[in-house]
């Protein structure tokens, strides 16, 4: 064997001679064989950004051969090729550790509270616990740990398939995370630098030891520059792998595959929110379901980092103007078209025009001030939007209005309160995620929102923190020391899951989405906090926010939502019990059902108007209107007309006040009764109950529809004046045309006169007081003023006993003869006392001669007809009462036509349209249709909407997982 080794010696010495040929006697005194292996390509890791590996060669080994003179130096080459193999191992079994650790990693993910963000960092301080020289000391021989080394082409096909399965699209975040840090720690040539200068003479090599500042420093930069290229390779993959999502969603939607597309879960998820917001809040079991809710300071970024998110400038913005006046609920979820839609609209916005985001932010806008009611500045009222595109995260978020600290001029007193309120209100939800936002470049001192969240949120076990606008607070903060204690959570006196840093943008609102992720991008490259390790790589930009609030909500989601669910199959059950025992033959009808049953009843109620019969409206119409025109007719036309001395005098005088009452008056007096007997009717029809199918629920919806039609309802003008034509015609004619219409108006004036008589004497006697028999039998007696009175009118009646004839108008010597008669007898009376009694009086004694003379007129018909020539009897009035009669009756026929045909179908149409704004009206539903039943009804109606809509959700989560 020693002979063969020293025949290969000499071929190697002949393949390279050395200078003259000659070789010294001491290179043939000892032979020492290095045997080179092939080593393969090792693959490099990046903790800091999960994307694919890098190749790196290693340095190879040739043969050589040494001299005795030189027998130390190849002793050394041999410890460092000891130590290079101890470097491979440990990267070979760093791998399997980190691969291990990456197995358990994926079976906690996504626990944010257990999730290891980063590599722990005593690694990073690895080489000053570990001595290399005594581990270099105690490796064995090159050969026998070449028996050791792995087969590293199995290995490599292991690797390949990774990169294969990266290209592919699937998202290894989680994998490459765990095993990264370990292999580039320990099997970077960084970690244990070697500076290889080899001449071309042959000379050997060199070997430069690196001080441990320097090998930080270098390794700090390796890896930044190594997640920055892997970054870019990423996002390309993700680029593609979103195409291809695109692809697929726009194929199903031109129904390729011919199935029926299905509602995503996170739109499933979105409506149980929305049917909860919509629930009333006496069960307080709407906050119970995870949400995302945003809060912050105002103009701390709220806005933007939403907008990053759901990768739109969909909100209004102002430069520090309040523009969340209300809550806005986004439900974010992956569809092949960017666009954006409100709930109760059928309108997509294309969120890649500008035409369109210009219209969506218009519209937020205008929602949240129609919202803001009573002079208020702020509204709890929610705004429901649904955004999707490619490539979005699937979360529901809830954009809160700013806090603020201090109420500014133009809002009102209560603004900060209601802020409070709202914001405590969603906070209080045991499930809600809260997404801090504070604003980086402004003092931490200056924070209102970062107190409410550690009171709602002491443990931090729901909240994520976020600082904005770094780029001005690693511009602006004179101590970086300070970002770095917000992120670690150990300034503020909050506790939260995990602690972000972006950018979202330069202050410019016209900046586009992309734009503003290329300025971040380009920020934290060059960033010295991330390169000096103030923040860690996961800690920044918003798509890493947004994946790990996506993560955390749907977390948060699935150990919650079979809780809530069984909360209200629980909720269902005591409902329908409670129904059950108290309403248990009524049907459950909520408040809408019942106003849509009330609205038809009202309607057939107004239909049924029609119904009346003409005989009723007149007779109605007729009694109403007399009762009205009655006293004017008596005192102003009748008794003044009476008074004259000639028939003829009398027919003048009727002419000219029935003109004059018909010009001015009479019309517009017919067309008042007209409305108020339509009213009427209508009132009677909606009040009167119906037996066992009325239901008094409606009662307050039935009024309150009465008295706005009757304020709504304006008569026909042009009714007046036609009116007033018809009724002119009817008192000019006098021609009495037959006995029976003769005795009808004997009739009527009859009793017209005796109602005016019972109604003159019950004054008198209020003024006179009782008389003899009733002061004896009840023991009544006069008031001093009655009996002056009295007196007065004994007086009076014995002035009339000797002059029948006497006018109605008492002369001035009259008056002070009875005063003068009644001082006589001790009774001090006033001339104005005189005069009131003598117009009762006299009205007392006219009205039982006008009955006495109509009395004789009964048989006066055949004088009529002669026009009373040759006789002494003259009925006039009689004539005038009849012409009275007979205008009432064609009044009375002529509005009856009117109502009919014209004013009860304008009425009808007038309710509908009442209705229809009561239906838009959720207030006037609530204050009209209330109740107990009601309440239950509708939560009944509400919870069982609830739990079928959750367990839908609950199967299709089921089957995703």
């Amino acid at each position: 064997m020693l002979r063969a080794a020293c025949i290969v010696c000499r071929g190697v010495i002949n393949q390279h001679p050395v200078k003259g040929n000659k070789l010294p006697r001491q290179s043939l005194y000892v032979h020492r064989h290095h045997y080179s292996y092939p080593r393969p390509p090792v693959r490099y890791y990046s903790g800091l950004s999960r994307l694919p590996l890098r190749r790196s060669k290693l340095l190879s080994l040739n043969t050589a051969y040494q001299t005795q003179r030189n027998f130390w130096v190849a002793r050394l080459a041999s410890k460092l090729l000891k130590l290079r193999y101890l470097v491979l191992g440990s990267a070979v079994g760093g791998g399997y550790t980190a691969k291990k650790t990456f197995d358990q990693w994926k079976d906690m993910f996504p626990d944010l509270g257990e999730y290891k963000w980063i590599i722990p960092d005593f690694i990073w301080e690895l080489d000053e616990h570990i001595n290399f020289d005594k581990l270099s000391k105690a490796l064995p021989d090159s050969e026998e740990l070449a028996k050791l080394l792995p087969d590293f082409d199995k290995i490599g096909e292991s690797f390949s398939f990774v990169k294969s399965w990266l290209s592919s699209g699937h998202n290894l975040v989680s994998e490459v995370i765990g095993a990264s840090d370990l292999l580039q720690l320990l099997g970077s040539d960084s970690a244990f630098k070697a500076t290889d200068s080899q001449n071309f003479d042959g000379s050997e090599k060199q070997y430069k030891k690196v001080s441990d500042k320097e090998k930080v420093d270098q390794l700090q930069e390796e890896l930044l520059q190594t997640q920055l290229k892997y970054q870019r390779i990423l996002e390309r993959l993700e680029k593609e792998n979103k195409d291809l999502r695109k692809l697929m969603l726009l194929k199903d939607d031109k129904g390729i595959h011919q199935r029926k597309v299905k509602k995503s879960l996170i739109d499933l998820y979105s409506e149980v929110l929305d049917i909860l917001s919509d629930y009333d809040a006496n069960y307080n079991t709407q906050d119970h379901l995870p949400r995302v809710i945003v809060v912050g300071d105002q103009s701390a970024g709220k806005t933007s980092v939403l907008e990053m998110i759901a990768q739109a400038r969909i909100f209004p913005r102002g430069s520090g103007e309040m523009m969340t006046r209300s809550p806005v609920k986004v439900t974010l979820s992956e569809g092949p078209h960017h666009v954006a839609m409100f709930k109760d609209s059928s309108r997509e916005f294309d969120l890649t025009k500008e035409s369109d985001l210009a219209a969506l932010r218009d519209e937020i806008e205008v929602r949240m001030r129609k919202s803001v009611k009573n002079g208020q500045t702020v509204s709890p009222e929610t705004i429901s939007l649904s955004v999707k595109g490619p490539g979005i995260q699937r979360m529901v978020l809830v954009d809160l209005p700013g806090v603020i600290s201090t109420v500014t001029s133009g809002m009102a007193p209560d603004t900060k309160e209601t802020i409070f309120s709202i914001s405590k209100a969603y906070m209080q939800n045991p499930n809600a995620i809260i997404l801090c936002i504070q604003d980086g470049s402004v003092d931490a001192e200056r924070s209102i929102v970062t107190d409410l969240v550690s009171q709602m949120d002491p443990q931090g076990r729901r909240t994520i923190f976020v600082l904005t606008k770094v780029d001005l607070a690693e511009k602006n903060v004179t101590s970086p020391n300070r970002i770095q204690q917000i992120i670690e959570g150990k300034l503020f006196p909050m506790k939260a899951l995990g602690y972000f840093a972006v950018v979202t943008g330069k202050g410019n609102n016209n900046e586009s989405i992309d734009s503003i992720k290329d300025y971040e991008e380009e920020f934290f490259q060059g960033s010295s906090l991330l390169k000096k390790g103030m923040l860690k790589a996961h800690q920044v930009t918003t798509k890493n926010l947004s994946l790990a609030v996506s993560d955390c909500f749907w977390k948060m989601v699935r150990a919650s939502v079979e809780q809530q669910a069984d909360a209200f199959k629980a909720t269902r059950f005591n409902l329908e019990t409670e129904w059950k025992n108290n309403y248990p033959r009524l049907r459950e009808l909520d408040r809408n059902e019942l106003f849509e049953k009330a609205k038809n009843e009202i309607l057939d109620e107004v239909i049924s108007l029609t119904q009346v019969t003409p005989k009723h409206w007149e007779e109605i119409l007729q009694r109403t209107l007399w009762e009205r025109v009655s006293t004017h007719v008596i005192e102003n036309i009748y008794l003044p007309a009476a008074q004259t001395l000639n028939s003829g005098t009398f027919n003048t005088t009727v002419d000219i006040k029935l003109k004059q009452w018909t010009d001015k008056q009479l019309p517009h007096k017919a067309v008042e009764v007209a409305w108020e007997t339509l009213q009427e009717e209508f009132s009677r029809f909606m009040t009167e109950q119906k037996g066992k199918e009325h239901d008094d629920i409606f009662d307050k919806l039935k009024e309150a529809v009465k008295e706005e039609s009757i304020k709504r309802h304006k008569w026909n003008e042009q009714a007046e004046d036609s009116l007033r034509v018809i009724q002119h015609n009817a008192l000019e004619d006098r021609s009495i045309s037959d006995k029976q219409q003769w005795d009808a108006a004997i009739h009527f004036m009859e009793d017209t006169l005796q109602s005016r008589l019972k109604d003159t004497e019950s004054v008198i006697r209020d003024m006179v007081g009782p008389g003899w028999k009733e002061r004896w039998i009840s023991w009544i007696s006069r008031t001093p003023e009655q009996n002056i009175r009295n007196e007065t009118q004994n007086e009076l009646e014995k002035m009339l006993k000797v002059n029948e004839d006497h006018p109605a108008y008492l002369a001035s010597d009259e008056v002070t003869t009875v005063r003068k008669n009644l001082e006589t007898r001790g009774i001090e009376v006033d001339p104005v006392l005189i005069k009131d009694t003598w117009h009762q009086v006299f009205r007392k004694h006219f009205l039982r001669s006008a009955l006495g003379h109509c009395n004789l007129c009964r048989r006066g018909f055949y004088y009529y007809q002669r026009h009373f020539v040759d006789s002494e009897l003259e009925c006039n009035d009689v004539v005038l009462f009849w012409r009275i009669q007979r205008m009432l009756a064609i009044t009375a026929n002529t509005l009856r036509q009117q109502l009919t045909n014209t004013e009860v179908r304008r009425l009808e149409k007038n309710v509908k349209e009442i209705l229809e704004d009561f239906a838009e009206d959720c207030d006037k539903k609530v204050n009209l249709l209330t109740g107990k039943r009601v309440q239950l009804a509708e939560d009944l109606k509400k919870v069982r909407e609830i739990q079928e809509k959750l367990e839908a959700f609950i199967e299709a989560l089921h089957q995703e997982k």
